[in-house]
């Protein structure tokens, strides 16, 4: 007898009905970046088709995501000033601050995600605050939780720590409770490594460190045994998410982790992934949309349910 597995793959109908993976655009978390100012659309030269916004503009965008069917998005910000502790990532008048009041005022229904790092916001670029040339985890972590219930505060549904401090979970959830936001989520970066592929949101983001990097808190490329002790510390801390970054060269972490993990598995599909597809397919080299959705269901099929990514509303124009 001839075993002929092709018989599964003769038509697309069939295809679709007995594929492994699927993508829809409920899985897709859409990464924005806001800044000061009025009517602000500026282009992010190395993310084609990504901009920094002014509160105003990004509530236009976020309509637009929402009209798409996307249902998060996670916030960035660029502050209007920095300093050595970052003093302005927990103010009440931050751009982030205001940004999710403004969404959550005109389109209440979007999950709004805010991140929780101070590389934004500090001078010297670093994820933390620098003691003697070094980051200090420990007298990080209380900025870390102020600015995570400040943006509770602001209306928040989840706050997402991507800042590598050992304890930070713990710290914001104790935070986020005494100050009455019990029901504000996390979504832990609780496997991010020191990763090449980061550079494009350093320019968007406008957070490369002035000095050294940041392999002193992020996890070493080489890691995978690593990154099991980090996804069980922070489901121990109480996150209710956890996040792989990168996605596409760690899609055997996203595997391990979720065979580990009971909660929601997130990836983040990093600006250096978007950037190499766009330019290739700028050459003519690849097909840019077959790759993008093929990059994605591989994300999905290595075990994320929630995928964060640069492609959400190109990728969403296609599933809906």
């Amino acid at each position: 007898m001839h075993v002929r597995p092709r018989r599964l793959r003769r038509t697309g109908p069939i295809r679709e009905m007995v594929r492994e993976s699927t993508l829809s655009v409920k899985d897709l978390i859409y990464p924005l970046f806001v800044k000061p100012g009025s009517g602000v659309r500026d282009p992010i030269p190395s993310l084609p088709g990504q901009y920094q916004f002014s509160t105003d503009s990004l509530v236009e965008e976020v309509r637009d995501i929402r009209s798409k069917g996307i249902p998060s998005v996670i916030l960035f910000g660029l502050p209007d000033k920095k300093d050595p502790t970052g003093s302005r990532s927990y103010a009440s008048d931050g751009v982030v601050q205001r940004a999710v009041s403004a969404i959550k005022e005109n389109l209440p229904e979007i999950v709004v995600i805010t991140d929780v790092c101070l590389c934004e916001y500090t001078d010297h670029g670093h994820c933390g605050i620098i003691k003697d040339g070094n980051v200090d985890n420990d007298a990080t972590l209380e900025i870390l939780a102020k600015q995570a219930v400040s943006h509770a505060r602001a209306g928040a549904d989840f706050v997402a720590p991507s800042d590598m401090m050992d304890g930070r979970v713990a710290a914001i959830r104790i935070d986020l409770d005494n100050n009455g936001f019990q029901e504000v989520g996390i979504i832990s970066y609780a496997v991010k490594y020191a990763s090449s592929f980061y550079g494009p949101f350093r320019e968007a983001a406008d957070c490369a460190p002035q000095f050294g990097d940041r392999a002193g808190y992020q996890m070493d490329p080489a890691n995978a045994r690593e990154a099991i002790k980090e996804t069980i510390l922070d489901m121990e801390e109480g996150a209710d998410i956890i996040m792989v970054k990168p996605a596409l060269p760690y899609l055997d972490i996203i595997r391990r982790v979720r065979e580990e993990s009971l909660l929601p598995v997130a990836a983040y599909n990093v600006s250096g992934e978007y950037a190499m597809i766009k330019a290739a397919h700028e050459k003519g080299w690849i097909d840019g949309t077959k790759v993008m959705l093929e990059s994605l269901i591989s994300i999905k099929r290595a075990g994320a349910d929630l995928i964060m990514t640069y492609f959400a509303k190109e990728a969403a124009d296609l599933l809906t």
